[in-house]
């Protein structure tokens, strides 16, 4: 099945072989840079991937990528995640189904402690119960209700929850395969306190707070 997948960038260049690796098999890749510093682009390059740049925040970021992209159906994928080794099948059953509705990912940390298996367990939930998967999660949707719902908007943090909040929890669909994503955030800044803002963030959203305002708190 054509797929474009699109994974947006901003000094990830130690992270993105490996997210584009864990795709090869898709009919296109391309890497959305914001700007980077480190070489992500020359990385993302050399690893076979189709480079563009767009403004620094990811919203924009998905948008260009979405915008230049060939095939209907498109995988929205962050640098530091990737997807488990036998995905291809699974999206290829979801695409036959119609393309009325999107889908996501388990997700997973690539971190052996118990910390990990609780969290990938509360996101299990928040994600069947609440239809709040993050972006970390991955997104499959395709053209028609992407366009539809008029895309990814221009913000700088919470765009994955803005647009799932658009699709809507009943047209939207977990498979039961992993999204691994890295847990180097989680261990840099402590599990607690990592989740603690996470969780945060997204109250303010849900409180009317600008995302603006949000990404000047998540970054302090």
């Amino acid at each position: 099945m054509p797929i474009s997948v699109i994974i947006p960038a901003l000094n990830a260049a130690l992270s993105l072989p490996t997210a584009i690796a864990s795709v090869a098999c898709a009919d296109e890749i391309i890497v959305v840079d914001g700007g980077s510093s480190d070489g992500s682009a020359q990385t993302a390059a050399a690893a076979g991937a189709r480079v563009i740049s767009a403004a620094r925040g990811r919203g924009t970021q998905l948008a260009a990528g979405a915008r230049a992209a060939r095939n209907d159906w498109r995988l929205f994928l962050h640098a530091d995640t990737q997807l488990a080794p036998g995905w291809a099948p699974l999206v290829r059953d979801f695409s036959k189904a119609g393309a009325d509705r999107a889908a996501t990912f388990r997700f997973a940390l690539d971190d052996a402690s118990w910390q990990a298996r609780a969290l990938e367990q509360t996101v299990d939930w928040r994600t069947r119960w609440l239809g709040l998967p993050y972006g970390d999660q991955g997104l499959l949707i395709h053209r028609d209700l992407y366009e539809a719902l008029g895309g990814f908007r221009p913000v700088p943090i919470m765009e994955d929850i803005d647009i799932v909040r658009r699709i809507g929890r009943a047209r939207l669909i977990q498979l039961d395969h992993r999204a691994v994503t890295s847990a180097i955030r989680w261990r840099r800044r402590g599990w607690l306190r990592q989740s603690l803002q996470n969780q945060f963030c997204l109250a303010l959203y849900f409180a009317g707070v600008t995302p603006e305002r949000i990404r000047q708190i998540y970054e302090s």
